[in-house]
């Protein structure tokens, strides 16, 4: 019964965000409270338990998160990003600028939230399109492909970051592991998809033509490549060297310190203030309203995760995980299918990639211990799920559509069998690794 309970909550859920159009903050407290109630749990531990969830999941992801916009809304400012941009299309050239671009957008993606990093590339691919005369949809395809595959895939994203936090996961082991799954999953579901929409074209208005920064004033592509992958670079290099120290001595203990996720992007953070901030002419002044600007984009992102905490927190109140581990541990499913599977299914209902993925981690995190599945695939597995065919009731799917000026059926042809693309190969990418590393 607590199973079924369980589940006509989380399609309630689905109703009160795609149907009522609550906010999906507030649908996750009213279903956390609700499901409470039907579980049995006594009314005086349901208030309890929904504040313990909210405060446990935002202890961890705060700084982080909020931390990483900072740094990403900074790159796209100083343009940093642009550089990027500009210096691997001389690279690589007119006939490879898709793959250019698909660099790009896995570059500054990783520093960069999902909707401040498409609306900073499409001056860029328009640029590319107004100048080369390419059908827009073969060009900026790669590119918005490597910005979801980050989004999803990797830290300090907020719905891997919040999966890492969930099931305990190690977030530089998490970092590492997504980089090797989201590398062929960009390239199979961008450049190569690409090639079969050539013949998809629209004509962009003049409204649409770039207005970027003069070369001159932005910051060295050396530069610009450290201050954004400087997170990236001390995550990897953290957790390469931490298992080859050997004992508690001091370098153990200062290796541990700066591997925390929240060390690291305050260490990032610090140095892009001065690398491609004040070194560039901005005033301190500046650079905070910057940062303040970047917490306002992610204030909801927040909230959401934090109500996420709530109904997770309410599962392992009423016990009902255990229900649902005995009932799993009679089918023939592999759990980070399962996973997959749960995220793929909300993100179809919903639309959001993020309460997708939070809310499949809410179910799959009370039973992980006893699924023996590794917990940083478990974090790409949902991850992959919550890509999975994005259309109508998803706002990246408008945003292609009214800026690459599309039909609805040729956004369906090109951006959702590209999410579908990204969501089969990344959970093909998790299954590999983990009969490699298991």
């Amino acid at each position: 019964m607590a199973i079924i309970i369980v589940l006509l909550c989380i399609a309630l859920l689905v109703v009160l965000i795609t149907y009522f159009k609550i906010n999906p903050f507030l649908a996750f407290l009213i279903i956390s409270i609700l499901a409470g109630l039907l579980l049995g749990i006594p009314v005086g531990r349901i208030t309890g338990a929904v504040q313990k969830g909210i405060g446990d999941m935002l202890g961890s992801l705060v700084i982080v998160i909020v931390s990483g916009a900072m740094l990403g809304k900074l790159v796209a400012e100083s343009g940093a990003a642009q550089r990027i941009s500009s210096g691997l299309m001389y690279l690589f050239g007119e006939k490879y600028i898709h793959w250019a671009l698909m660099i790009t957008g896995f570059i500054i993606g990783i520093p960069l939230f999902y909707n401040v990093g498409f609306v900073l590339v499409i001056p860029l691919i328009f640029s590319v399109v107004y100048r080369y005369h390419f059908p827009v949809v073969y060009i900026g395809l790669p590119m918005l492909a490597a910005l979801s595959v980050t989004h999803g895939f990797l830290p300090p994203h907020p719905s891997p970051t919040a999966l890492v936090a969930q099931f305990n996961a190690d977030m530089g082991k998490t970092l590492l592991y997504g980089i090797v799954v989201a590398i062929p999953t960009v390239i199979i579901a961008g450049p190569l998809f690409a090639k079969t929409l050539k013949r998809i074209d629209s004509k962009l208005p003049d409204t649409f033509k770039p207005n970027v920064n003069e070369t001159g004033k932005l910051p060295g592509m050396a530069n610009s490549v450290i201050s954004s992958l400087l997170p990236v670079v001390l995550l990897a290099a953290t957790t390469i060297i931490s298992p080859r120290i050997q004992g508690d001595g001091l370098a153990k203990q200062i290796v541990i310190f700066l591997s925390d996720p929240v060390i690291v992007l305050l260490i990032s953070l610090a140095y892009a203030t001065y690398s491609i901030g004040l070194r560039y002419g901005f005033t301190m002044k500046k650079i905070m309203d910057i940062y303040g600007d970047a917490v306002k984009d992610v204030a909801m992102i927040l909230l959401i995760m934090s109500g996420a905490g709530a109904l997770k927190q309410i599962l392992i109140e009423s016990g009902v995980s255990n229900e649902i581990a005995l009932l799993l541990g009679g089918m023939d499913v592999h759990p980070l299918v399962l996973g997959w599977t749960m995220a793929c299914v909300i993100r179809v209902c919903v639309g959001s990639a993020t309460v997708a993925g939070l809310t499949a981690a809410g179910l799959m995190a009370p039973m992980l211990p006893n699924l023996n599945v590794d917990a940083n695939l478990m974090v790409l597995s949902i991850g992959a799920g919550s890509l999975m065919f994005s259309h109508v009731n998803d706002t990246g799917f408008w945003l292609f559509k009214e800026y690459l000026n599309l039909s609805v059926k040729d956004t369906l042809r090109s951006w959702s069998v590209m999410e579908t693309i990204v969501g089969i190969v990344g959970l093909l990418g998790v299954l590999i690794l983990n009969s490699l590393i298991n």
